[in-house]
């Protein structure tokens, strides 16, 4: 450790546990140089505070500030506790600081916001002058009582201006105002400040205390984040680069001055695509053309007449992609059109140029743009001045927006063109829309991280530490690993070779005989309950049922499924002491949740369970294989990887303190170590990192009762006689 560090200072306990002083170290050094940091630790090794610790002294040391984010509102409560526990050794200002949606007292949308704080400012600087002016006249009445001439002058000017502010309030309050932030401009905020930096507030804590008292609490946060030490935040506050200035802007930092610690980082790879992605659906570019229609601008007829055939070839395109019955088929969850080709363009853009016809795409689409923009500013005038209750979004804006990006970045690498379908569940139509699709997130990444002064990502998940710095767009990062801290003979790790459930192969009975029967005789060798992750709720559902069909079966079974409360399926789960719950390894209990004890002493990961591989994924595949060169590249890095890494975390749900004790399974012959020589190319078990594949144990389906007997058994944690196998 440097002889100059006191990152110590920050640390809230008494001793940190094993290796996460080691860890501070490495990221205390690594971020005094200014670089990124990717750090993968197991539950247990206290991986917040060996990030935030370290960023912490820092930010002290070179007049910085960090910015913690998440995507997993369970960590955001974490952030809070850990920061509230530093702030009891060592003072730091801290915000916890959420969107404004979650924070808004009348529920406006962020257009609407704007206008009205901007409308209300100008009431409340208006009354301010008025004030003023009042003052001085009186000062300048008294001073020409007292025979000054030249006063008498000087108030006859001021009343002329008491005289125009007058007019203008009378015309102001007319307008929409915000009283919450009416209140924020006009009292004393002093309380409300004081009280927010005596503790680490949780964003339900400051809206409860600012409605209480009338005030606007988003924007009382937005003027007391300057010079904070520490904001914990959401994922969109850096990935989506117009909130990201925009935030910065708030916190007087330029992004120099910024150190970003990414929680969960294995999501930051998503979250980046969605943040990137654009989309406009079929309703927008309807709106736009009434809109246009109502609008007397000689420039609407060319907006129109771009917008209108671009609509045209959406609703073309997605009705010729239909065959037989599959228009009845269609549901209320968004449904991909295939659009792309190999050596041309998409499918809608070739559509949409047959069926224009004008003086030019991009002149019409200039036109629109700019009446857009016009109408856009009168519909916020009219707001403002409270002709309207509501502020008008501009739909020829959005839809001109769109067909611009559409026509001049469409064809870029990594971008990928897609038609979706839904159906209105109240109406029963069926509508589409277009999106550009991103399939490098390292195009949202790569810029953010070159921007700030240093990052660290942390997460369970992380190795391939080479390829996580491929797809994000990281260059020489410092990498480290910790695996789990707890005794190791707390746990075992079984990889069982039941037949590999290729999606071919899940239809065969004895195929699902097979995997039933070792899933049963998991949940009966456990002392308490199972946890069961399955390639998709279909499978899940299947098994659930077999499960509960067999004769011998003891446990209850529970079933996470689309449409259900996944808390309270997981409640009634946890409360049970004998069960099994069957879910999807893509659904919400994968991570983020814990399992501790017996709420599920045993986890089971039920065949490799690959996403669903759409069009969309092979784009993302392809993207990546141009990006990088490689033999089986794009495979490697938007499939396998992913799977692999959503794999560990659900066998991280349970060992979730020392006293642990469980079983993790892997069931499937895909991931033992002879899967290389047997199933070639379609084993995963090379892609676990190499500590994690030295804990594996091989072991054939018949066995696995056996062996959890004795690993239950030697450890006690049976209540009573163990089961008999």
């Amino acid at each position: 450790m440097s002889e100059t560090s006191d990152y110590m200072r920050f640390f809230p306990y008494d001793q940190p546990y094993e290796n996460q002083r080691e860890a501070m170290d490495r990221i205390y050094n690594a971020l005094v140089r200014g670089q990124d940091v990717l750090f993968e630790g197991a539950c247990g090794t206290g991986k917040t505070l060996s990030s935030l610790v370290p960023a912490l002294e820092v930010a002290r040391e070179r007049d910085k500030t960090v910015v913690i984010t998440t995507d997993v509102h369970q960590q955001m409560r974490q952030f809070v506790a850990e920061a509230r526990a530093i702030t009891a050794e060592e003072s730091i200002r801290a915000i916890v600081f959420k969107g404004k949606s979650s924070m808004c007292h009348i529920d406006v949308g962020y257009e609407e916001c704007q206008a009205l704080r901007d409308t209300t400012r100008s009431v409340v600087d208006a009354e301010r002058d008025r004030e003023q002016l009042e003052r001085r006249q009186r000062e300048l009445l008294s001073e020409s009582q007292e025979g000054d001439g030249g006063a008498a002058d000087a108030r006859s000017a001021v009343m002329d201006e008491l005289e125009a502010i007058d007019d203008r309030l009378e015309d102001l309050e007319e307008r929409n105002v915000c009283e919450y932030y009416r209140n924020n401009l006009t009292e004393d905020t002093d309380d409300f400040f004081a009280w927010l930096f005596e503790d680490v507030r949780r964003p339900e804590e400051i809206y409860e205390y600012a409605d209480q008292r009338e005030f606007c609490g988003y924007e009382l946060l937005k003027e007391g984040i300057e010079g904070v030490d520490l904001v914990v935040c959401n994922y969109h506050h850096l990935l989506d680069s117009t909130i990201r200035e925009q935030f910065f802007r708030w916190l007087g930092r330029d992004p120099e001055d910024v150190i970003a610690v990414f929680d969960e980082a294995h999501n930051v790879e998503d979250a980046a695509r969605e943040h990137a992605t654009r989309t406009c659906s079929e309703r927008t570019f309807e709106s736009a053309i009434d809109e246009l229609a109502e609008t007397d601008d000689p420039r609407s007829e060319d907006a129109a007449n771009v917008l209108s055939a671009f609509h045209r070839a959406l609703v073309e395109t997605y009705e010729e992609s239909f065959g037989f019955g599959d228009r009845e088929r269609i549901d209320e969850n968004w449904a991909d059109v295939p659009i792309a080709n190999e050596d041309r363009r998409d499918d809608l853009t070739l559509e949409f140029l047959q069926r224009y016809s004008g003086a030019g795409i991009d002149a019409d689409l200039e036109a629109a743009m700019k009446l857009g923009q016009d109408l856009d500013e009168e519909y916020e005038e009219a707001y403002r001045d409270g002709e309207t209750a509501t502020r008008t979004e501009c739909q020829t804006l959005q839809a001109a927006a769109f067909v611009s990006a559409w026509m001049n970045e469409g064809s870029k690498e990594g971008l990928y063109p897609v038609v979706s379908v839904t159906r209105d569940a109240g109406t029963d139509e069926v509508y589409g829309r277009a999106e550009l699709y991103t399939c490098l997130p390292r195009q949202v990444t790569g810029r953010l991280f070159e921007e700030v002064y240093g990052t660290v990502l942390m997460s369970a998940t992380l190795q391939p530490f080479d390829v996580t710095e491929d797809v994000l767009g990281l260059e020489e990062a410092v990498t480290m690993a910790y695996g789990l801290q707890f005794p190791a003979e707390n746990r075992r790790t079984y990889a069982v070779e039941t037949p590999p459930l290729f999606s071919s192969d899940r239809d065969d009975p004895a195929v699902q005989d097979d995997v039933t029967g070792t899933i049963h005789d998991a949940v009966r060798m456990t002392p308490g309950n199972t946890l069961a992750f399955f390639p998709n709720y279909g499978e899940a559902s299947r098994y659930a049922e077999r499960l509960e069909k067999r004769t011998d079966a003891a446990a209850s079974v529970y079933l996470d499924e689309p449409g259900t409360s996944v808390e309270d399926v997981r409640r009634s789960f946890v409360a049970d002491d004998d069960a099994v719950l069957c879910t999807s390894l893509w659904g919400t209990l994968a991570e983020g949740v814990s399992f501790d004890g017996e709420d599920a002493r045993t986890v089971l990961v039920v065949g490799v369970p690959y996403p669903h591989l759409d069009d969309r994924a092979q784009a993302v595949q392809d993207a990546y294989d141009a990006a990088f060169e490689g033999t089986d590249t794009g495979w490697r890095y938007a499939v396998e990887i992913p799977t692999v890494r959503k794999t560990r975390q659900a066998l991280g749900r349970v060992i979730r303190s020392p006293a642990d004790v469980g079983v993790r399974a892997l069931l499937d012959a895909r991931y033992s170590r002879d899967a290389k020589s047997d199933l070639g190319k379609y084993s995963v078990n090379g892609s676990f990192p190499h500590e994690e594949r030295e804990e594996l144990l091989d072991l054939e389906p018949a066995k696995l009762k056996f062996a959890m007997l004795n690993f239950y058994g030697d450890h006690g944690v049976y209540d009573g006689d163990p089961p008999s196998p």
